[in-house]
């Protein structure tokens, strides 16, 4: 599991939950069910009126990636393909194969299943880059998903807590009473913006993050696969593909 991720929300809700005991409150005025009912089955009603039941059914996939994706090496990527541009150099593309047959990566073996075949470089950028830009789109997909989520859940919880309102103010009658209830339509509003800034928007920004990289990887693997294509030199292949990582793992580099 992802440590910044469960960490970072289990840290900002308990310090909401930790400042709120800290003031003498009790958990059981913050847990009711309606309010709860409401705001996530209806800010995730909301979401969903909004997309595809295709996009809907990779959702899981997206939690996961949130929560349990492994970070990718991109010095480690780099090396790859500088050792199978070495071997190409000494060997002929053929001698590629076996890589092939190790790759487990999608976007990796069908590009690297180009270069083997002969494909014409800037063919080989064509195709991979129409895939790079469906990978892309299905990625925003994903994280847009959870920040629509982000926009409902306050006003699912603003919903909350007028129809709440509405109830206590229908038993006006019964004063004793009015007060509690006012303040148990309040937990719809709290519920809405809590999960809105602690859980849906959070996930939406990590997942972003994931793409980020992930898409750097991609980019990393078409230019070399695009150089391995052309035959060029392994410790050119190298200098270029370095080019395209950020100050940290240039700074690991040395």
């Amino acid at each position: 599991m992802d440590l910044t991720t469960a960490g970072g929300l289990i840290i900002g809700i308990g310090a909401v939950m930790v400042s709120f005991l800290w003031e003498g409150g009790h958990l059981s005025a913050v847990i009711r069910p309606p309010a709860l009912v409401l705001v996530i089955f209806g800010t995730f009603g909301a979401a969903t009126a909004t997309t595809s039941l295709r996009q809907l059914r990779t959702l899981p996939a997206f939690l996961k990636a949130a929560f349990f994706a492994k970070e990718r090496s991109p010095t480690a990527l780099i090396n790859r393909i500088c050792d199978m541009a070495e071997k190409a150099r000494k060997e002929g593309l053929l001698s590629l194969e076996y890589d092939l047959m190790r790759t487990k990566d999608p976007f990796f073996k069908k590009a690297l299943q180009l270069v083997i075949d002969g494909m014409d470089a800037d063919k080989i950028r064509e195709i991979m880059e129409t895939e790079m830009e469906v990978i892309s789109e299905r990625h925003e997909a994903g994280a847009l998903f959870f920040q629509k989520m982000g926009g409902f859940s306050p006003t699912m919880g603003i919903l909350g807590t007028v129809l709440g309102l509405i109830h206590a103010l229908s038993n006006i009658s019964d004063a004793s009473n009015m007060a509690r209830h006012i303040a148990s339509a309040f937990i719809a509003t709290l519920w809405g913006v809590g999960l809105a800034n602690l859980v849906y928007l959070p996930i939406c920004d990590k997942l972003r993050n994931r793409f980020q990289e992930e898409m750097r990887a991609l980019e990393i693997i078409l230019e070399g696969m695009v150089s391995l294509s052309r035959g060029e030199n392994p410790r050119l292949i190298r200098t270029k593909l370095y080019s395209y990582l950020l100050q940290q793992p240039r700074e690991e580099r040395r």
